[in-house]
């Protein structure tokens, strides 16, 4: 379709409005215009029902397409809002888990601490150096209390750093997600509009036929006019001159030999025209199957593509 298309442009610029192959057209068609005159209204009638079948057909590819397309925007929302949940009930499973751990490290440090404790106090009765064992508990406790700081301030950057972590994780998927629902939009707006382009165009042309046929009509009903005015005129002139010859008898014989003789004469023209018009017709036929063939045959690769 393509191909024909630019072809016809560089033939228009070539040879001008007028084709080679548009006025062979036109020539045919003045040929075979009394022949197939109830022919051509038929085929009017045939090709604007065609023409409302493919519309009918382009609106209805055009709801499937749609409808396609947003059954699968559904089932892409679904599975988004799915894994969705997932990663979210995994994250505060993950979370869970690491409180309990922490809580259990927790146990155990106090645990320490409270043997430590009474390891003290212990080694306090049996100690009578209380100034030493007061400095001993002040240095033992703010070791433990640093050391416990530091436990939590470990344990802090670390739920930080999975947070954050997850964070980034989650802002990347997002967008990996809008990148990839972006190309499909953008893939299938593409094609909805290389469609309606070539529906366009396929609609343009058929207009363009229509209005070349009127045109092609109304000249030829122009050139009957003009010819049966011509007919009129000369029919008129020879009635005059049959008229006044008449007072002359010889010249009224040679008339009426003359006009036998003619109406022989348009007998045979007659009978040759009469088989000249058959002939016309067997190939007129011909070549209307051979284009019909050739029409369905682009119709259907058409179709194919579409």
């Amino acid at each position: 379709y393509l191909a024909r298309k630019f072809f016809y442009l560089w033939a228009k610029m070539t040879f001008g409005q007028v084709l080679p192959s548009k006025a062979r057209c036109f020539y045919d068609q003045k040929i075979l215009q009394k022949t197939f005159g109830e022919w051509k209204d038929q085929w009017t009638v045939c090709r604007e029902k065609l023409s409302l079948r493919a519309d009918n057909h382009y609106r209805h590819l055009l709801l499937n397409l749609i409808f396609k397309a947003w059954r699968a925007y559904l089932c892409q929302q679904q599975g988004k809002r799915n894994k969705y949940y997932v990663a979210v009930s995994h994250a505060k499973k993950q979370t869970l888990l690491r409180t309990w751990q922490h809580w259990l490290v927790y146990v155990g440090v106090q645990r320490t601490k409270h043997g430590m404790q009474s390891v003290a106090l212990a080694f306090r009765e049996r100690s009578c150096l209380r100034i030493s064992w007061a400095v001993w508990r002040r240095q033992q406790y703010q070791k433990c209390s640093g050391h416990k700081m530091n436990i939590l301030a470990l344990q802090h950057w670390a739920q930080s750093l999975q947070f954050r972590a997850w964070l980034q994780w989650r802002e990347l998927y997002l967008y990996t997600q809008n990148e990839k629902q972006k190309d499909t939009r953008a893939v299938t707006h593409h094609q909805h509009w290389e469609l309606r382009r070539c529906v366009g165009a396929w609609l343009g042309y058929l207009n363009l036929h229509r209005v070349k046929k009127r045109q092609n009509e109304l000249a030829q009903e122009f050139h009957r006019s003009r010819t049966l005015r011509r007919c009129f005129s000369a029919w008129q002139l020879s009635w005059e001159c049959r008229r006044r010859m008449r007072a002359h008898r010889g010249d009224v014989e040679k008339q009426a030999a003359r006009i036998a003789l003619w109406r022989v004469f348009a007998h045979w023209k007659h009978y040759v025209l009469y088989v000249e018009e058959a002939q016309q017709c067997e190939l007129a036929e011909k070549h209307y199957r051979c284009h019909l063939l050739v029409l369905q045959k682009y119709w259907n690769c058409w179709k194919s593509r579409l």
